[in-house]
């Protein structure tokens, strides 16, 4: 996680008491209670019979449940998202161009694996057939390849998306499109 990260979640927690009433731990236990066994009806249930919102819903089921926390153990989420050869052969071209950037911070997703600095720069996910959508904190014009994303999943600084089919497609253009979107951040 970036410092910024870190500091969001700290605050998300320290304000816990403050703006719903109940401490950390109080959620913890009346999150034990919750009939639901999947992350998202856990979140939903919270949303439903508590106000909670997703994002301190997620900070609160990490805790009661770490098990289930797909963060928790982002090796097995790594191995189970990039299990295709071809996608996984892009992620590594794309983590090898953006290697020497300073301050790099990658961080496992669910669905994507993103790059950071202070702020979230890039995104890859995997798609069926061995491919991979590299979203960037770009405009669109940048590049003639670049599109607009649509339900990307990932942060909504990233303005472009690039549709990656093999390692190779990670070029000196999209080297030098990974630099500026990370100068950015």
């Amino acid at each position: 996680m970036t410092s910024r990260q870190e500091k969001w979640f700290a605050s998300i927690t320290e304000s816990m008491e403050r703006e719903t009433g109940k401490t950390l731990d109080e959620w913890v236990a009346i999150a034990r209670t919750c009939p639901e066994t999947k992350p998202a009806k856990r979140k939903a249930w919270f949303r439903e019979h508590h106000g909670i919102g997703t994002n301190r819903a997620s900070i609160i089921l990490g805790k009661a449940f770490p098990e289930t926390a797909h963060w928790a153990e982002p090796d097995d989420l790594r191995a189970k998202l990039w299990a295709d050869p071809g996608s996984r052969a892009i992620l590594e071209a794309v983590e090898a161009a953006v290697a020497g950037f300073p301050g790099l911070v990658s961080a496992q997703r669910k669905g994507f694996t993103a790059f950071s600095k202070e702020f979230q720069f890039a995104s890859v996910r995997p798609v069926k057939g061995g491919g991979a959508r590299l979203g960037l904190a770009v405009e669109p014009a940048a590049d003639p390849r670049l599109g607009v994303p649509k339900n990307e999943g990932w942060s909504e600084r990233l303005k472009a998306v690039l549709p990656l089919s093999a390692p190779a497609d990670v070029d000196d253009r999209v080297k030098d499109l990974l630099k500026q979107a990370c100068e950015r951040s």
